[in-house]
């Protein structure tokens, strides 16, 4: 059997970020969660150093996230342009 999926949920900021993307780019973006969530092999995701969040990568924007195995939980926090995704 395998691992069931992962449920996503948006913070308000991620929420405001997804309304004001190009509806493709939010489709994008949405799609690429949905595959994250079912386990997808092919989700870019990677483990941002000295922190707990994840970010997964959809063309040129950025999905920073949280992941609660034992709740097989995935938290989005922001969605941003590569170049304003991560902090300086």
């Amino acid at each position: 059997m395998s691992d069931p999926s992962w449920r996503v949920l948006y913070t308000s900021r991620a929420r405001r970020d997804l309304r004001r993307l190009d509806r493709q780019v939010a489709r994008r973006v949405i799609l690429a969660l949905d595959g994250l969530a079912a386990n997808d092999p092919r989700s870019d995701l990677r483990k941002l150093s000295g922190t707990d969040e994840y970010r997964l990568r959809v063309g040129e924007w950025r999905v920073r996230l949280d992941r609660d195995p034992s709740s097989h939980q995935i938290t989005v926090l922001r969605v941003l342009p590569r170049g304003r995704a991560y902090d300086r």
